[in-house]
């Protein structure tokens, strides 16, 4: 069992033993583990901040509920190009898909690109344990099997009694449902979608090129049906505001009109809660930061949450970084002013929460303003509201 220093410093500290992919520590524990910085939450926010924290001579843990990163993920995945340009992501764990094609409920659809933009659809437990394998390999320690039960203060530490270690600093990576984010008082997310997805084998007639998304608000009131064209598989979801229930069933038989099941064989299933109310509010309290969903770090307006959790994961990590050891602010009050919080997209999805008829759904995509906006809303990468998204917008027939 490798030492944890106090230190920050790579030199001065003896780091852990780099692990393989796949071999997690689960069960590891003993009665003196003391780390710098404990994180709840193998999630893409946690390990990013672990990685991160770890490459910089932090003693790094990361608590993980399941047995192992990736295991029953609650997303489907889709990765922006701005992950690729900042990650860089093994291409046999991803595929390009350069378009999308939005349908309207009677079927009708609208094919949308954008010059040299992409989606990577992902193998994501394969992605999540590549992931939790660079924190490692940086030096953090993995705990698998840890479901975070409570985090006791005493002076200058946390008692994570679960875990049996005590840290410095408490990171809540923990998804939308935060149980970090309920033991301090910290802001929760009060707006959420419910998202069901299932992984098929077999199907046939999917343009392999295009993220397929559907409009309908009967089925998907406040969001969207989609079928990515996955590594292998083909995903097919649904999602609803958190006050409904998905009705993935009579949506999957609308979608046999276009996609050809007759082979079909379901492989897998996912599903959870998406966060789209917005950054919570207070993002931490002192040596607490909640990131990712615990932090409600999902676009409002496309529920997208990956790009976000992957930055401001590595971003809090730098934050904590320089509290601990370089006198800077809390690390809650310093994200609190970086984090972007949405006002334009919260007022769309206050729009979108309260329904479109599918009757003019159906006429919307003959629409050149609909048109318009359905282009910069899938292609906001340079930001919702900016000149260079609306030129694009504005080409669009």
């Amino acid at each position: 069992m490798a030492e944890h220093s106090s230190s920050r410093h790579s030199n001065k500290r003896k780091p852990s033993t780099p692990q393989t992919s796949g071999e997690f520590s689960s069960g590891w524990r003993t009665n003196e583990d003391h780390f710098e910085v404990a994180i709840v939450g193998a999630s893409f926010a946690g390990l990013a901040c672990a990685r991160t924290l770890a490459t910089r001579g932090i003693s790094t843990a990361v608590l993980e509920r399941k047995e192992e990163p990736g295991e029953a993920p609650h997303t489907t995945g889709i990765l922006v190009r701005e992950v690729a340009d900042e990650w860089d992501v093994p291409e046999e764990l991803t595929r390009k898909i350069h378009g999308v094609r939005l349908y309207s409920p009677s079927k009708a659809f609208l094919d949308l690109t954008s010059p040299g933009y992409y989606f990577l659809a992902t193998d994501t437990p394969t992605l999540m344990r590549w992931l939790a394998a660079q924190a490692e390999e940086a030096g953090a320690r993995l705990l698998t099997n840890q479901p975070f039960q409570s985090a006791v203060r005493i002076r200058n530490k946390f008692w994570l009694e679960s875990a049996e270690i005590t840290c410095g600093f408490l990171v809540g990576a923990d998804g939308a449902q935060s149980r970090v984010a309920r033991d301090f008082n910290l802001g929760t997310n009060q707006s959420c979608l419910i998202g069901i997805e299932l992984e098929y084998e077999g199907v046939r007639g999917v343009d392999e090129d295009r993220l397929h998304c559907f409009l309908d608000s009967e089925l998907a009131p406040g969001y969207i049906g989609w079928v990515v064209p996955g590594l292998g598989i083909t995903q097919v979801g649904l999602a609803c505001q958190r006050r409904g229930k998905p009705e993935l069933e009579r949506f999957i038989q609308g979608l046999e009109k276009i996609f050809d099941f007759r082979r079909a064989r379901i492989v897998g299933r996912r599903g959870g809660l998406i966060p789209v109310g917005g950054p919570v509010k207070p993002l931490g309290c002192a040596d607490v930061l909640l990131v990712g969903d615990a932090a409600g770090l999902a676009s409002p307006l496309t529920a997208g949450g990956i790009h976000t959790a992957l930055h401001f994961g590595r971003r809090g990590a730098q934050l904590v970084s320089d509290y601990l050891y370089d006198g800077g602010p809390q690390p809650y009050r310093a994200l609190k002013d970086e984090v972007p919080w949405f006002s334009c997209k919260r007022l769309l999805r206050f729009a979108m929460n309260r329904g479109i008829p599918n009757r003019l759904l159906n006429l919307a995509l003959e629409n050149a303003v609909f048109r318009s906006l359905a282009q910069t809303i899938f292609y906001h990468h340079r930001g919702l509201l900016s000149a260079a998204a609306w030129r694009e917008a504005m080409t669009v027939r």
